[in-house]
């Protein structure tokens, strides 16, 4: 491409020169060199959907780091509209290849990789879900976009009118669509604006404890008041 796309830029921004991360089409993966160690690189961009080939190759590289490199941290570039829906993909079984995807993930953090996600551009239904919601810690650029389901296509599957959907998205943030809504019930941990490498410093210096904080956060930031209460009464085991 004649011009830098804007996901090189904030690679560049983040890492500078990174000869080894390798784009094939939409998909990035490689590893880069931040501040004297090792970082595996891996996601998606220009919007694109996630097939199975695409899912195979960003699980691939987080065995690789696994493999290579125990403990090396694991950036997750997001930025797609989704699973892809062709009949091709789906004799492939997609949607295995997008859960192991998030299986590897989730392993990687079990063993001790630091595993940080950061939305891009454009965030969707289980495209969002199988790489930034499988991050220790999720992040969002200025101006990208987060969404399960549209909300005229969530109208269209609920049979709730549109009108009445907006007005109840403004006033409980599960519904509703946009980073504004994720950061308060805990999917998003903030927004990275302004110096990333100050950002993604943080955000790698932050402890591993083994547990996820996304129902706390909801619960503390007044977007998911229940979500903490109930997951321990279930683990305590006192629900009936």
């Amino acid at each position: 491409m004649s011009e830098t796309s804007t996901v090189d830029r904030v690679l560049a921004g983040l890492f500078g020169e990174r000869d080894d991360i390798v784009r094939e089409g939409a998909t990035l993966a490689g590893v880069a060199r931040f501040e004297g160690r090792n970082v595996t690189v891996i996601g998606t961009s220009d919007r694109a959907v996630i097939g199975a080939e695409v899912a195979l190759r960003l699980a691939r590289a987080t065995l690789d780091a696994m493999h290579d490199e125990p403990g090396r941290p694991i950036l997750v570039i997001v930025d797609n509209s989704g699973h892809r829906l062709s009949r091709r993909d789906e004799l492939m079984a997609n949607n295995g290849c997008i859960a192991h995807l998030t299986r590897c993930l989730d392993a990687a953090r079990r063993r001790g990789h630091r595993v940080i996600g950061l939305v891009h551009d454009l965030a969707v239904s289980g495209g969002f879900m199988a790489t930034g919601l499988a991050t220790d810690l999720c992040y969002a650029l200025p101006g990208a976009e987060v969404r399960v389901m549209a909300p005229a296509a969530m109208a269209r599957v609920t049979k709730i009118p549109l009108e009445r959907l907006t007005e109840l998205s403004a006033r409980n943030p599960v519904l509703g669509p946009g980073v504004e809504n994720f950061i308060r019930v805990g999917g998003l941990e903030g927004v990275w604006d302004g110096d990333l490498r100050a950002h993604f410093r943080e955000a790698l210096s932050r402890p591993l404890d083994g547990d996820d904080p996304r129902r706390a956060l909801g619960k503390q930031r007044g977007g998911r008041s229940a979500a903490a209460d109930i997951a321990a009464r279930v683990r305590a085991g006192s629900v009936a």
